[in-house]
C-alpha cells in the first residue's frame, strides 16, 4: 500500500520539529539555487528548467517519498543524458522521455521492485558516475576559460560537420582546441579563484557549500569590475558582448503536456529507461546515505513511486529530470531537517527566490558557474572508491573501465547496457569455477544463518555469530545487510563466520564497510572467522583488512570468540 512517509510524520509533529524543518528548509533551498541553475546550464536548456525542477520535483519527492529527508531536484548525474536527448530531439523530446521514465518509476514501486536496484553492480554504477563526472567537467571547458568557438562556417570535427557545439566530449574537446585563441583571461581568473575558493572553502566550513557564497561573490565583483573598469564575461542573461543570453521568468511556466504518439514513444524508450536507471539508482543511494546519518529507514517502493510522481510533474511545467540529491540531502539532515516538511520548505523557499528574485539571477558569471559544476564534477567521481576498485580483482576493473569508458565516448544507455552484460559474464563465469572446487562440501546454502545446532559455542552474551554461506557479491549483498541491522542495542560484537564464503566481489566488500561504519555507529566491533583465501586476499588489496584490523581476523571461531571475552 503506497504510504508516503509524511503522512506518519505529522501525526506526531511538534513546533520544535516545525522550526528546525523551516530553517533547514530555507538554507537547503538558497543552496540548491545556483546548482539548480548550474545543471540546467550543463544540460543545455535555459536555467529556469533547472529551478523548475527543483520547485516542482523537490516538493513532490518531499511530500510523497518513502525517505523523511530525502531532498530533490536536478542533479549532474542527468546532464549527460538531458544534453543529448535535448540536441537531438528538442526539448520537447525530453519531456516525453522523462514523462515515460516517471510513469516506469511508478510502476517499479507499485510492483515493489525497489530492491531489484540493488542487484545493478557497484562497479557499473562507479563507472558510470566517474563518465558523467568526466563528461560534465568537459562541458565546462569552454565557459571556464571564456572560450567563443566560431560556427558561423561549420567545423568539419572527425569527418562530421558541425553547426553548434556538439554533445559528444571527443568532438567538443576537439572544438575548444580549435577556439584556444579565444581565450578570454578574465574569465578565465574569475573561474579559476572560484574554483580554488570552493575547495578551500570545504575544508574549514561544512555546512554551507561553497558554491553558493562563490555564486553571490562572483556577481557581485562582476557587476562591480563591469562598471568601474568595463571588464565584461558572460552572464546568464546576457553575452560579454552584450547580446541577450538567457531570460529568467519570475513565475513558474502554463503547464504543457508532451506528445505521445507511437513514433515517439517507440524512439524515446531506450532514453527513458536511461533516466529511470539512473533516477532510481541515485534517488535509492541518497536515502540509504541519509539513513546511515539519520538512523532512519526509507521504503525504497515508496521513494520509487515518488520519484516518479516528480518526473511526470517535472516536464509538465518547464522542467527536467530529477532524482534524490546526495548533497542536498545531506545539508538537509546537517542543518537540522528531520522530515519531509524541510524538503516543502526547501520547495517554497525556492519559488519565493523565483517570484521575488529571479531577474537578479540573469547577473551571475557563467565563469563562476563554470568553476561550481567542475567542483561538483571533482567530487562526484568518486576517487576513493576507484583507487579501492583499482586494487581488486580484474573482472572489477574491466566492468568498471568499459563502462567509464562508454560513458565518456559514445552514450550512458549504451554504457549501462553493456557495463551489466560484462557484470554478468564474469558473475557466471567465476560462479562455475568456484562450484568445481567446492562440489564436495555439501553444506554449503546460499545465505546467512544465525543459529549453530552442530556446535556446542560458548558465545559471549554480548556477542552475535552470523554464518555467511555461500558468495558474497552484489546479489546477496542485501542478506547481509539485513542480518547486520538486526544486531541488538546490547550487542558489543558481531562475529561473521566466513568459512563458507568462498567468493568475494566489489559489492561485498561495499556491504562490509558499510556494515563497519554501521556498527561504528552503534559501538559494536566486527570480529571475522574463518576466511578462505580469495575472499581475505580482495580485503589486503583493498585495505579492508586494516578497516576491520587484523587483531579482529581469525582462523577459527574458537579464537574469534576467545577475542570478544577480553
Amino acid at each position: 500500500m503506497f504510504k508516503p512517509v509524511l503522512i506518519n510524520t505529522i501525526k506526531a509533529y511538534s513546533a520544535k520539529s516545525f522550526f528546525s524543518d523551516l530553517i533547514a528548509g530555507v538554507i537547503v533551498g538558497i543552496v540548491a539555487l545556483p546548482l539548480a541553475i548550474a545543471f540546467a546550464i550543463a544540460s543545455g536548456v535555459n536555467p529556469a528548467a533547472g529551478i523548475f525542477t527543483a520547485i516542482v520535483a523537490g516538493f513532490c519527492i518531499s511530500a510523497f517519498g518513502g525517505s523523511r529527508v530525502q531532498i530533490g531536484g536536478p542533479t549532474g548525474a542527468f546532464a549527460v543524458i538531458v544534453y543529448g536527448v535535448v540536441n537531438q530531439y528538442g526539448l520537447s523530446g525530453l519531456a516525453t522521455a522523462t514523462v515515460m521514465a516517471g510513469i516506469l518509476l511508478i510502476l517499479l514501486g507499485a510492483f515493489k521492485m525497489g530492491g531489484l536496484v540493488k542487484f545493478i553492480p557497484y562497479t557499473i554504477v562507479t563507472g558510470f558516475t566517474a563518465g558523467i563526472a568526466v563528461t560534465i567537467a568537459a562541458g565546462q571547458i569552454g565557459d571556464f576559460f571564456g572560450l567563443k568557438p566560431d560556427f558561423s562556417i561549420p567545423m568539419t570535427i572527425l569527418g562530421e560537420e558541425y553547426s553548434k557545439m556538439p554533445g559528444e566530449v571527443l568532438p567538443k574537446m576537439i572544438v575548444y582546441i580549435k577556439s584556444a585563441a579565444s581565450v578570454n583571461l578574465y574569465s578565465f581568473s574569475m573561474s579559476a579563484v572560484c574554483l580554488v575558493f570552493i575547495f578551500i572553502w570545504a575544508k574549514f566550513i561544512k555546512n554551507i557549500p561553497g558554491s553558493f557564497v562563490v555564486i553571490i561573490a562572483a556577481t557581485i565583483v562582476s557587476i562591480i569590475l563591469d562598471k568601474t573598469c568595463g571588464l565584461k564575461t558572460d552572464t546568464i542573461g546576457t553575452f560579454a558582448d552584450g547580446t541577450v543570453h538567457y531570460i529568467i521568468p519570475n513565475t513558474l511556466p502554463i503547464p504543457k503536456f508532451p506528445d505521445f504518439s507511437p513514433k515517439t514513444i517507440t524512439t524515446l524508450f531506450p532514453t527513458a529507461i536511461s533516466i529511470t536507471v539512473l533516477a532510481a539508482v541515485e534517488s535509492l543511494l541518497s536515502a540509504v546515505v541519509a539513513d546511515g546519518m539519520t538512523g532512519y529507514k526509507h521504503d525504497s517502493d515508496t521513494e520509487l513511486i515518488a520519484q516518479g510522481i516528480a518526473n511526470i510533474a517535472s516536464p509538465i511545467f518547464g522542467g527536467i529530470p530529477a532524482t534524490g540529491a546526495i548533497a542536498r540531502t545531506a545539508t538537509n539532515i546537517k542543518n537540522g531537517g528531520r522530515t519531509p516538511i524541510a524538503g516543502i520548505f526547501h520547495a517554497i523557499t525556492l519559488m519565493l527566490i523565483l517570484l521575488f528574485a529571479g531577474k537578479y539571477a540573469a547577473y551571475i558569471p557563467m565563469s563562476a558557474l563554470a568553476a561550481v559544476l567542475i567542483s561538483v564534477a571533482w567530487n562526484m567521481a568518486g576517487f576513493p572508491s576507484i583507487r579501492s576498485l583499482l586494487k581488486g580483482q580484474k573482472s572489477d576493473i574491466c566492468v568498471f573501465s568499459v563502462t567509464f569508458l562508454i560513458t565518456v565516448l559514445v552514450d550512458l544507455t549504451v554504457a549501462i547496457e553493456i557495463g551489466l552484460g560484462f557484470a554478468a559474464f564474469f558473475f557466471i563465469k567465476k560462479m562455475i569455477d568456484l562450484s568445481n572446487i567446492q562440489n564436495h562440501n555439501e553444506t554449503i546454502t546460499d545465505g546467512i544463518k544465525k543459529d549453530h545446532p552442530s556446535e556446542n559455542l560458548d558465545i559471549p552474551s554480548d556477542t552475535i555469530v552470523y554464518e555467511i554461506e555461500g558468495p558474497l557479491f552484489f546479489g546477496t549483498v542485501r542478506k547481509f545487510e539485513i542480518a547486520t541491522e538486526r544486531a541488538g542495542t546490547n550487542c558489543k560484537f558481531l562475529v561473521l563466520r566466513m568459512r563458507n564464503t568462498i567468493y568475494l566481489d566489489a559489492g561485498g566488500i561495499r556491504a562490509l564497510e558499510q556494515a563497519k561504519a554501521a556498527c561504528d555507529r552503534k559501538g559494536i566491533t566486527i570480529v571475522i572467522s574463518g576466511i578462505l583465501t580469495q575472499p581475505y586476499m580482495l580485503l589486503e588489496k583493498t585495505g579492508m583488512a586494516d578497516k576491520i584490523g587484523r587483531e579482529n581476523i581469525f582462523e577459527n571461531i574458537t579464537d574469534a570468540l576467545n577475542r570478544c571475552r577480553k
